[in-house]
């Protein structure tokens, strides 16, 4: 469908999740699976149609075995660094209520943490259409803080363009070193998403989602697009301004919804879609996601978008 190709790189973990619902310490049997936003991002993407290569490091164990494995089973390129001196990281997700699923992480000193600029193959980055990071990679180590960074470097150097998404993970670092990080990031970025609490870090609080986005252009972003969840998104691009309802549905697990949106907004836009059916794909690609359990299985298919009922989007 699209020639466009697409690198993206960060920490992918093992995931083990309830079987059931209800205390964590009464669950009898755990489902063995993966996340990471990368690499739901790259699911999503690659389901899309749109070619995608994932990095990352990973410990050289049965969990790593499994990581590789399954990223490569979607057929995503993958460019997986075994580490023989760090585990690969771990997730257990706890489904509390049929409404609340509580996440741990065990990542400190993770192979996943361990990536640095030396595991980035410029050459990727150089004959890709798009590189997309998150503001998880930078939180995990300062090597993993100057990956990101120099892979940034490489692609504005060959007009390759940015994607980035500020993704807050509070267990990684505070608002205030995750918004000085931001800043310098969005100065580079071609596109930027952020949820508006995570808009916020970076631009402070405001009365709209959309000064949120006004913010975020003026800070050097090329198109800023911000997330709202059950209430959908809104955009600005090219100086106008956009806004999109949420479908609704009755979600099983949000997690991972986030991810999808961003992929779904940067397969039409890499096929040169207008910002509304950018937007359109978005949150229908996040709805199916909150559809099923896990962090990217339930991802939809091109040929599946058309099957949920949405409203129309909204351009002024």
């Amino acid at each position: 469908m699209s020639a466009a190709s697409v690198v993206t790189f960060g920490e992918t973990m093992a995931s083990m999740s309830s079987g059931s619902t209800g205390p964590l310490q009464h669950t009898r049997t755990m489902n063995l699976s993966l996340g990471g936003a990368e690499s739901n991002f790259a699911v999503a993407l690659h389901r899309l149609g749109v070619d995608v290569t994932w990095i990352g490091r990973v410990g050289d164990d049965a969990l790593g075995d499994l990581v590789l494995r399954e990223i490569g089973a979607e057929g995503i390129r993958v460019v997986g660094i075994r580490d023989p001196d760090a585990p690969t990281g771990l997730m257990i997700k706890e489904h509390r209520t049929s409404q609340e699923t509580r996440v741990w992480y065990y990542r400190k000193g993770s192979a996943g943490s361990r990536l640095n600029a030396v595991d980035i193959d410029p050459e990727l980055i150089r004959q890709a259409s798009l590189l997309h990071v998150t503001g998880i990679t930078p939180a995990l180590s300062e090597s993993a803080a100057e990956a990101t960074f120099e892979a940034i470097r490489i692609a504005k150097e060959a007009g390759v363009t940015v994607s980035f998404d500020l993704n807050f993970r509070g267990k990684l670092w505070t608002k205030e070193q995750a918004g000085q990080v931001y800043r310098r990031i969005i100065a580079d970025a071609d596109l930027v998403f952020a949820g508006d609490d995570e808009a916020a870090i970076a631009v402070g609080a405001a009365d709209t989602p959309l000064e949120l986005a006004h913010r975020l252009v003026d800070l050097g972003a090329g198109e800023a697009i911000v997330k709202l969840g059950a209430h959908g998104a809104v955009a600005l691009a090219g100086g106008a301004e956009h806004s999109r309802e949420a479908i609704k549905i009755t979600a099983v697990d949000t997690v991972g919804a986030g991810d999808g949106f961003v992929a779904g907004y940067l397969a039409e836009y890499l096929l040169g879609e207008d910002v509304p059916t950018r937007l359109t794909t978005a949150v229908t690609v996040g709805a199916y996601a909150c559809l099923s359990s896990g962090d990217w299985e339930g991802l939809p298919r091109r040929a599946e978008l058309a099957a949920l009922g949405a409203a129309e989007p909204v351009s002024r």
